[in-house]
């Protein structure tokens, strides 16, 4: 399964909404109810998901669902 394809069931997950779709341009203006507790709660189970950790200065670059997606392939590369 392709990274977004996950990645848009973790959203759907965390946000109990399986009506979500994501993009690359989605950003946390674009889904209901994603406020930084609900934040800390998909930057978990993403983690998890994918066995990966990010750092604070990953986290802090990210601006938008494509940068996240950008991140987790690159971490799953071993890059």
């Amino acid at each position: 399964m392709a990274t977004e394809e996950t990645l848009n069931q973790i959203f759907q997950m965390v946000f109990d909404d399986d009506c979500i779709q994501i993009y690359p341009a989605t950003t946390a203006n674009d889904v209901d109810g994603w406020d930084s507790l609900s934040h800390v709660n998909l930057i978990t189970t993403i983690e998890a998901k994918f066995s990966i950790r990010f750092t604070q200065k990953e986290l802090l670059k990210q601006k938008n669902v494509g940068d996240l997606i950008a991140d987790i392939d690159r971490k799953l590369a071993g890059n």
